[in-house]
């Protein structure tokens, strides 16, 4: 099936949980300073790693009969840190090779997305690229995953939108599905200070191969609930667009969550009921974990959604 219709056509997709965290703490692996996971395929432990990861996961969308996301490690290998890296200059399409090896042994339907990200500071937005930037930036790294054959791109936690929407027009240029993931705090905005719907509507109208849908990523359900509750953000545009949530386990900010040492975490039940609460404001298809997430909090939120 066409990666729009999987989204389209089934009312709950499953995507993938944790990858980072779990990497450090139950692996004790440590990242590239420039590219971060994305050298991890080319050593045998972190090769290990993150296969058993993602079975992991796949193996819950097996059993509870849901369609499998799961997008490559490479949220900042674009061409500037890949070429200060000690890496092959292949490193994206290597990583879309090595996750699409694991979608040829699936037992379940599995979509490969390449994993985008923002130049500077996800959680500060500092450093971010106006849109006209963006454009020139991202492009070399959409082509580079549209050569090596992904099913959909991901644009993970994008904290402006001048940099997202330059963003969202290189992947335009490639004809890809794409999805476009927000940076939200609980004010309904940005961290830039655009509300999510002002967001959306001026990314579609930049955009002809329009992004498939919008979410967010690293940040509690709910936040994303008092988000989606701002009188701005309760209309038409937000109900019909975004609709999708990676989510950590933590109600802790940004700022309080980045660099933590400590790993802050909500049992399974709680963080799936705040998940399922979503549901009462907003068409949640694409479910997903981030920071403080593994297979138990995975599987019973997909308990959850097929009760």
């Amino acid at each position: 099936m066409d990666f729009r219709d999987c989204i389209n056509q089934n009312q709950f997709v499953l995507m993938e949980g944790a990858l980072g965290e779990r990497l450090k703490r139950e692996y004790s692996i440590t990242f590239d300073e420039q590219i971060a996971m994305a050298g991890l395929i080319y050593e045998e432990k972190g090769a290990f790693a993150l296969n058993a990861l993602w079975n992991e996961y796949l193996e819950i969308a097996r059993k509870y009969e849901l369609p499998f996301l799961a997008t490559t490690p490479t949220r900042r290998a674009n061409k500037e840190r890949i070429a200060k890296a000690n890496c092959p200059e292949t490193v994206i399409a290597d990583n879309v090779a090595f996750l699409k090896n694991i979608q040829r042994n699936r037992r379940t339907e599995m979509y490969v997305g390449g994993l985008m990200g923002c130049k500077g500071d996800a959680y500060t937005g500092e450093g971010a690229l106006d849109e006209q930037e963006a454009y020139g930036f991202h492009r070399w790294t959409a082509e580079q995953f549209q050569k090596a054959g992904v099913d959909f791109l991901y644009a993970g936690i994008m904290p402006t939108l001048s940099e997202a929407a330059g963003l969202a027009r290189a992947i335009d240029d490639t004809g890809l599905p794409y999805i476009i993931s927000f940076t939200i705090q609980e004010d309904g905005k940005l961290i830039d200070g655009t509300s999510i719907a002002d967001a959306i509507r001026y990314i579609d109208s930049v955009t002809t191969n329009r992004p498939v849908c919008y979410m967010t990523n690293c940040v509690h359900p709910s936040i994303v609930r008092k988000a989606l509750l701002q009188p701005f953000n309760r209309n038409e545009t937000v109900r019909e667009r975004f609709r999708g949530i990676q989510a950590n386990t933590s109600p802790l900010s940004y700022a309080e969550l980045d660099g933590a040492e400590d790993l802050h975490c909500s049992e399974p039940e709680d963080f799936a009921e705040e998940m399922i609460k979503l549901q009462t404001v907003a068409d949640i298809k694409i479910w997903g974990g981030c920071c403080g997430t593994d297979c138990r909090h995975m599987a019973c939120m997909a308990r959850k959604l097929r009760g």
